[in-house]
């Protein structure tokens, strides 16, 4: 059990001792009660320290877990609360405390319906009574699709990456006339631009599965998972998206903004590493590092004629090609033309 668990265990214990009206606790007391309770907890014996139950009084004495607890010695043996209705679970809440308590439910309810947080509904509910802000419209609106497909899975897949099982997933990719079975050791879920993937391996790659292409998932309790201890802030360091090559290095990818959409590149990067190379009155020439794949090109894209890639040259020669397809499907375009 870790330190900071026994921690709380023992506060809990000796607030529960000093608030009882009806017994004298001395230290020695206090000392075995707590042995008592981490023993129950741990289910091997435990002993705690003299030093370590009267560094804990100190502690909840003190200011730095916010307790400020009114611990007296009477008869000069006997430990108890001066205020016989304190209890440190019955911290005050000022006004301002409220009022942040208050913005964070008004989030927290925007993720009621989503399936992961199904069981927090009746958490969100006891914070709203307690803080009486039911009636309260939401002042914070987040991007979400509940009715996203495949959002269904994602419990299913998170218990598999926490609990480390193997899936055989069933799955149909766009490109594909009939379905795949694919038998994967998930270990990562990705959200990009409102829409989830399951990053998996097998026993050789490391790849990303959308999970509203997915059409059934099974445990295979027969193989043995394989954790790669991914770590997703650094698996997605050097991308835009969620489609890693594990083979290709980042490149500097050069482009120009002009002055009407650059201060909307600079307040929202498109990447970490995203920084200024050259200003002028006609716009600003960006700079990220970044691996080439299909989100990044989306992404530059949709600026449109706004922004203009100068580096690297086989990124600039597929955006021209695009833009010219999209030119010629306009060229091209034969519809009756409404009022």
């Amino acid at each position: 059990m870790s330190s900071n668990k026994n921690a709380l265990i023992r506060y809990k214990t000796l607030d529960k001792c000093l608030k009882n009206k009806y017994r004298k606790y001395t230290l020695e007391d206090l000392i075995d009660e707590c042995s008592e309770a981490l023993f129950e907890f741990e289910g091997k014996e435990s002993f705690v320290s003299k030093r370590t139950v009267q560094l804990d009084l100190q502690n909840m004495r003190s200011e730095k877990f916010g307790y400020e607890a009114p611990i007296e010695v009477y008869e000069r043996k006997y430990y108890r609360y001066s205020d016989p209705d304190y209890s440190i679970h019955n911290i005050s809440v000022n006004e301002s405390d409220l009022k942040a308590m208050n913005n964070a439910v008004q989030i927290l309810k925007q993720f009621k319906d989503f399936s992961m947080f199904k069981e927090m509904n009746g958490v969100i509910q006891k914070l709203e009574d307690s803080i009486h802000s039911t009636n309260q419209k939401s002042i914070i609106h987040l991007d979400k699709n509940e009715q996203l497909k495949g959002l269904e899975y994602i419990d299913v897949l998170y218990d598999a990456i926490l609990h480390k099982k193997v899936l055989n997933i069933t799955y149909k990719s766009f490109k594909a006339r009939e379905s795949d079975s694919y038998i994967v050791h998930p270990q990562l879920l990705k959200e990009f631009n409102n829409r989830w993937f399951l990053i998996c391996s097998n026993k050789q790659y490391v790849y990303n599965l959308a999970l509203d292409r997915m059409e059934d998932i099974q445990t295979d309790e027969n193989i043995e998972y394989i954790d790669m201890n991914l770590d997703g802030d650094e698996y997605f360091k050097d991308i835009v998206g969620v489609s890693v090559s594990p083979t290709m290095a980042p490149r500097n990818v050069v482009f120009f903004v002009d002055s009407s959409n650059a201060p909307y590149v600079k307040t929202k990067p498109f990447h970490a590493s995203q920084e200024i190379v050259s200003e002028s009155n006609e716009g600003t020439i960006f700079k990220i590092c970044v691996q080439l794949n299909f989100e990044l090109e989306r992404l530059l894209l949709g600026f449109g004629e706004c922004l203009v890639v100068h580096k690297p040259r086989k990124l600039r020669l597929r955006l021209e090609e695009k833009f010219k397809a999209a030119a010629k499907n306009y060229e091209n375009l034969a519809v009756p033309d409404e009022d």
